[in-house]
């Protein structure tokens, strides 16, 4: 099943929620800055991602957003400083 880069960016003023969404996030992708995580999911993974999103907010109050990134496009990702962009890890069958 092919996998999708998919950029996590939130804004949630209440506390216990934005810590909440925090750590679901962990559980699916990368934290790259405060409220921006880096995922690479197949189409399972995000539903399940989104599933558990939509259980740590408030959908009337709380912003999500998803930027979905071709593989191209994420080849042409420049960072400054900090975490690189986040990489598929490899399968290892043993």
């Amino acid at each position: 099943m092919a996998k999708m880069f998919i950029v996590v960016a939130y804004d949630i003023e209440d506390d216990k929620r934005r810590t909440k969404l925090h750590n679901t996030l962990m559980n699916f992708c990368a934290p790259v800055q405060y409220s921006v995580f880096e995922c690479i999911l197949d189409k399972g993974g995000l539903k399940e991602m989104k599933a558990a999103v939509n259980r740590a907010i408030k959908e009337d109050k709380d912003l999500v957003r998803y930027y979905y990134l071709c593989d191209a496009c994420r080849k042409k990702t420049e960072t400054t400083a900090g975490a690189k962009v986040t990489q598929e890890r490899p399968t290892i069958v043993v």
